[in-house]
């Protein structure tokens, strides 16, 4: 039992949607400025210019050099979300939880569709066990973006923690249904599964992770299966 409290624990620090554009560049940024009053162009430019410089430190991994940054831009001009968006992520790399959520929750109000801070916004709840809060965020991402395997996985994960161990399984399978190649989601359902009693469903979804390179899963595949 101690093997898959473990497991599943360093499936859970993987919540974080690694490897998405979490980080959103100036790009984009053009899109959601592009309505301001010609009087502004000054300062949206100055604004623009501290985003860049934090989006650069961010990269390079100084987040508190990022968070001043993207403070300058939203100082100059307050009504973008995407500033408080950054500052968000970065705050959340801190272990500034409660900063990352007010963050995305400024990002919310300017723009009540804002999938990715809805996302992180969940992310940052479970860390600090808001875990119905972390649902209802994520509930709000599916409505936006029904087809985003990742939401549905961060989702059966929080639902571990309040032992909805059917709904996760549920998440999972939901997960797994939009991208088959999602190895996460199988491994941990097949954790979910054990958990229930059915080695055998674990099992085949060990198998189904340990061929879409997962050597953990391997590893358990070997050992009971």
């Amino acid at each position: 039992m101690s093997r898959v409290v473990t497991a599943f624990a360093a499936a859970v620090a993987l919540l974080l949607p690694i490897g998405r554009p979490l980080l959103v560049g100036l790009t984009p940024a053009v899109g959601i400025g592009a309505g301001l009053l010609s009087a502004q162009t000054a300062y949206a430019q100055t604004a623009e210019d501290w985003f860049e410089s934090a989006f650069k430190k961010y990269k390079a991994g100084n987040y508190q050099g990022a968070i001043n940054d993207y403070t300058k831009s939203i100082k100059i001009d307050p009504n973008i979300a995407l500033y408080y968006y950054n500052r968000g992520l970065a705050r959340y790399y801190l272990k500034d939880y409660r900063g990352a959520i007010s963050d995305y929750t400024k990002a919310i109000k300017i723009n009540p569709q804002y999938a990715f801070a809805y996302f992180n916004r969940g992310a940052a709840k479970d860390d600090l066990e808001n875990y119905q809060g972390a649902i209802a965020d994520y509930n709000k991402v599916i409505e936006i973006t029904p087809r985003d395997a990742e939401v549905y996985y961060n989702r059966g994960n929080t639902k571990i923690h309040i032992k909805d161990y059917q709904g996760a399984i549920s998440d999972y399978t939901k997960a797994i249904e939009i991208n088959p190649q999602f190895d996460l989601a199988y491994k941990n359902r097949g954790i979910t599964l054990e958990q229930l009693g059915d080695l055998t469903g674990a099992c085949t979804d060990w198998k189904k992770a340990a061929g879409l390179g997962d050597s953990e899963a391997a590893k358990w595949v070997r050992d009971q299966c």
